[in-house]
């Protein structure tokens, strides 16, 4: 008797999946154009700016990096390397948009209005780095791995609810499209048709485990299929193709359409954070070598100097007057009034119960010494 012949190839279920997740490129790593239909209809202007924003972008890397070491600065995340990423991403969206941020992604949230000093007051833990401003559309940057991704998925269905054409978009690293969260936020966005754009920073590494490692899927983009929306990869160090990917993404929600998932392709030269990590225990120098080789400011900088919108002296400008903004916000940060005990106490309780009015009324006692 012939043998029966399986009648579901799982392998070619698996390829066929697989096969629908092209990276989206604009930019070549030397700075040509691969793609005309990806290149974006900006003005010189800001074409420029955008490029601003990812110098000052590095320069706030190295900065922060030194005021770390020299204890000025409490928990960092470095961004180098990530400034497509955050950066031209970021550029797609409004004003009235509603940010989300992970630790990561202070850039963005620095570029969206939230005062640098304030943003160096909330890496020292103080309370003043948490007190936002009406008029900024953004929470905190979120410390547990993927928890923004919830918390968008219900600023996101509010704004529906509101018949508000912004959208809420939010960022995670590739570590945190392996969180529960992570799933439930982008189900939940899906089934309501919620205003927002998620992220996936997939730098490689979930501090110290390979992505490779944290899934068996292909790409981290086809996880949208399961939540019924659209998931896209795109080159993350390519600041025009993170820039248009990010324009369609945020028009597609605005109008009604349910939320994108976005998958960057992307690497941070840095440590997971500056609390101890040390990359070069699970990167080679090989792969970083290779990373190097795609920069997106070498790449940008690149196309610009190409259509005679950047030079040189152009970019020394900008790294001074980037110095300066941050001296100054270093300075106004370091002005903030010394947190104290009873405030901690007064903070957590809205209606204080009389155990800890004792406490407060003691450590009043101390302090006023």
């Amino acid at each position: 008797m012939a043998e029966k012949k399986n009648a579901i190839d799982f392998e070619a279920l698996l390829e066929k999946i697989n096969a629908d997740f092209p990276v989206y490129q604009a930019l070549d790593q030397e700075g040509k154009v691969v793609n005309e239909d990806l290149i974006p209809e900006l003005t010189d202007e800001e074409l420029v700016e955008l490029m601003t924003r990812m110098v000052w972008s590095r320069v706030l890397d190295q900065r922060s990096t030194a005021l770390n070491r020299q204890g000025r600065l409490g928990f960092y995340a470095p961004t180098a390397g990530q400034e497509a990423s955050q950066l031209a991403s970021h550029f797609a969206f409004e004003k009235e948009d509603v940010l989300l941020p992970g630790y990561r992604d202070v850039p963005q949230l620095v570029q969206h209005g939230l005062p640098l000093s304030e943003a160096f007051l909330w890496s020292r833990g103080h309370v003043a780095g948490n007190l936002y401003a009406d008029d900024l559309q953004a929470l905190p940057p979120q410390i547990i791995i993927g928890a923004q991704y919830v918390q968008a998925a219900g600023v996101a269905l509010g704004l529906k609810k509101r018949k508000k054409k912004n959208v809420v978009f939010t960022y995670t690293g590739d570590g945190g499209s392996s969180q529960g969260d992570f799933y439930e936020a982008i189900n939940f966005a899906g089934a309501y048709h919620a205003n927002a754009v998620f992220y996936i920073q997939n730098n490689g590494f979930a501090i110290s485990t390979p992505r490779e490692k944290q899934t068996a899927a292909a790409t981290l983009a086809q996880k949208a299929v399961a939540a019924g929306i659209p998931g896209i990869q795109v080159d993350g160090m390519d600041p025009l193709a993170m820039y248009t990917v990010s324009k369609m993404a945020r028009e597609w929600a605005a109008n009604g359409n349910g939320p994108v998932l976005i998958e960057a392709l992307t690497y941070r030269y840095g440590p997971h954070t500056l609390s101890g990590d040390d990359p070069t225990r699970y990167r080679t120098k090989d792969m970083d070598d290779e990373w190097q080789q795609k920069d997106p400011l070498v790449r940008f900088r690149n196309y610009l100097t190409e259509k005679g919108l950047w030079s040189e002296e152009k970019e020394e400008q900008v790294i001074e007057q980037t110095k300066e903004e941050i001296k100054q916000a270093i300075a106004d940060a370091d002005r903030a009034p010394k947190q104290k005990v009873s405030d901690f106490l007064k903070n957590m309780y809205e209606v204080q119960p009389q155990n800890i009015k004792e406490q407060i009324e003691i450590y009043e006692a101390k302090e006023s010494k």
